[in-house]
């Protein structure tokens, strides 16, 4: 039984970062672009490049790292396109704890992870600061790693900021204590990356499925283009629309996290070459690549202009932190400008 449906598979359960592939499908984009495309939600996260790569899925979202993993370990998939930019990433926890911004405080500590590449990215910090995997106990929590912390089933776990730490800062609210207390470490500050673009979540595809399919491929980002473009020109409209169809949307917890992931979403969905070099490094790094790996990535099917990398991404970073810090305190969907970065 033949179909022309093309399957996408999220890198996890709908969420607020995901709202221009819904707005996609919601205000018919895809259809204009002669798509028929079938939204999925894993059960499972870590079973994404799995699915893609071995041709039960044709397209999806996952994080760079795991990207570039995923083709090393005989997975065929490639990045198209970037969903959602340098979020910031790292060891969500309690000022309560005892952890502080030496990396050295959580010796002896319960640390979450959501899949097996956390793990890996916390053991080679171990060494990195003098400590051994057997200096912590490592717990997987999927998805649940603010949840852990807060019920104090782990002492921290890796989340982002407009995720994991929100949860954690608005369950400190309806608990009358400081939102301030969720902290977080960084891992790009404690692996001395200068960049956090190792969780920048893209959009992939099956290789043979954009082999045989590249004029879909063009039409599913522009579709995704118009989406996005919708929603950074009207948030509030966009957030009501996404509600409408996901209703799980409406709370205030996710309106929250989706005015932390504002910023974050590229407007260009370009892959940025910069980052992908710094990543597919850092994998040699954490010895989950070989040193001849090349990245499995390409820009070739998006057909707009592509933007000038910013000059000085550090100080970006450093903006980007006082912008988040802003959202945080007076709330609402703001972007970030970076002209003469």
């Amino acid at each position: 039984m033949s179909t022309n449906k093309i399957t996408f598979l999220l890198n996890w359960e709908a969420t607020p970062y995901h709202i221009p592939i819904f707005l996609a499908q919601t205000k018919g984009y895809f259809k204009r672009e002669g798509l028929d495309v079938a939204i999925l939600e894993p059960s499972n996260p870590s079973d994404v490049t799995e699915l893609i790569g071995s041709g039960k899925v044709d397209m999806g979202l996952k994080a760079m790292v795991h990207t570039l993993a995923a083709k090393a370990r005989g997975f065929p998939v490639t990045s198209i396109g970037s969903l959602l930019d340098e979020p910031f990433t790292g060891v969500c926890y309690l000022e309560s704890s005892g952890i502080t911004t030496d990396f050295q405080s959580l010796k002896g500590k319960r640390i979450g992870y959501v899949g097996e590449f956390g793990k890996i990215q916390i053991d080679e910090l171990t060494k990195h600061y003098g400590m051994t995997p057997d200096d912590y106990t490592a717990v997987r929590c999927g998805m649940n790693v603010a949840k852990y912390i807060l019920e104090g089933s782990i002492d921290c776990g890796i989340g982002i900021e407009c995720i994991q730490q929100v949860e954690m800062e608005e369950a400190l609210k309806k608990q009358g204590k400081n939102p301030n207390e969720a902290k977080m470490l960084r891992i790009d500050k404690l692996a001395e990356l200068g960049c956090c673009c190792f969780c920048t979540i893209l959009y992939i595809a099956n290789d043979k499925f954009i082999a045989e399919n590249p004029e879909k491929i063009r039409a599913f980002l522009k579709a995704i283009k118009s989406a996005t473009d919708f929603v950074l020109a009207n948030p509030q409209q966009a957030w009501e629309e996404y509600g409408n169809f996901k209703p799980q949307m409406t709370s205030e917890l996710n309106k929250k996290k989706f005015e932390r992931c504002f910023a974050y979403f590229s407007d260009s969905l370009y892959n940025v070459h910069r980052d992908w070099n710094k990543v597919n490094n850092y994998g040699k790094r954490l010895e989950i690549l070989p040193e001849d790996y090349k990245p499995n990535y390409t820009n070739e099917y998006l057909s707009w202009p592509e933007p000038k990398e910013v000059e000085n991404p550090t100080k970006a970073q450093e903006l980007m932190l006082k912008h988040q810090e802003e959202c945080k305190a007076c709330g609402g969907c703001r972007r970030l400008v970076l002209t003469g970065v």
